[in-house]
């Protein structure tokens, strides 16, 4: 998909809120084999490489376009490289994944094959955006399903791959995990009105919405969707209570 780093910025100090907690989970000793899955424009990956000294930190992303805003970051200890989290290789001590795996389909086969890749010991740890029934994102399949971007899209509409808290501690229980840690979390944002709200899921949301249509429908699309947010959210600012899923396992040694 295109990322746009300067619009998935706009929000930027809001979406780093729950890497805070998922840092927290992390069980921390020294010389750790970790790499983060969906490291975006490198930021979070520093920090997470500042918060494990001594450690070997990869940041994989799948966007050209994050990765040349990462490539600063670079650093003895912290590399970053293209690549995908369906085909991630190897053997690791921390698989950390903030804000990512909702992009990737097939969660039952996906979560098992990443905790298949951890040394004993090891610690999957993941943070995911669980917020898809808010009017935010059902506003968007509103606009998806009605005309010229219904019959533009071919009927096509994102299928949402998050699962519930229940259904992710039963695939890590599943494969043997010991001090499984599932839970969500609502993270609070006040943003200026409707249309700030269209802003944050035009960096997000919106992107494989964008990827499917004539670019000459983008704008007619967007404007639709921020008029059935003003309508929704008429008052100013606008509270969008934000939930996402956390969760942390470790392989038995």
């Amino acid at each position: 998909m295109p990322w746009n780093p300067e619009r998935y910025h706009q929000f930027q100090q809001e979406r780093s809120q729950p890497f805070v907690d998922l840092l927290q989970l992390i069980q921390r000793r020294a010389g750790l084999r970790v790499i983060d899955l969906g490291c975006g424009t490198g930021e979070l990956t520093r920090r997470l490489a500042d918060a494990l000294p001594g450690s070997d930190v990869l940041g994989l992303d799948s966007s050209a376009e994050m990765l040349a805003k990462a490539a600063p970051y670079t650093r003895p200890g912290l590399r970053f490289e293209l690549g995908t989290i369906e085909t991630v290789t190897g053997e690791w001590d921390v698989i950390f994944s903030n804000a990512a795996l909702h992009w990737v389909e097939n969660h039952p086969a996906l979560i098992p094959r990443l905790f298949s890749l951890l040394r004993p010991g090891g610690q999957l740890v993941v943070q995911l955006p669980s917020n898809f029934g808010h009017p935010s994102h059902t506003l968007i399949l509103e606009t998806v399903r009605e005309e010229p971007f219904a019959g533009a899209l071919d009927g096509w509409e994102r299928v949402v791959p998050v699962l519930s808290i229940e259904a992710y501690a039963e695939l890590l229980y599943a494969q043997g995990a010991a001090d499984i840690t599932v839970f969500e979390k609502i993270y609070p944002h006040v943003l200026q009105n409707a249309d700030a709200l269209a802003d944050w899921t035009s960096g997000t949301a919106l992107v494989p919405y964008f990827e499917h249509l004539p670019k000459e429908l983008h704008e007619p699309f967007l404007a639709r969707y921020r008029e059935r947010l003003r309508q929704r959210f008429p008052a100013s600012p606008v509270f969008y209570p934000f939930r996402r899923t956390l969760f942390a396992a470790t392989r038995p040694a």
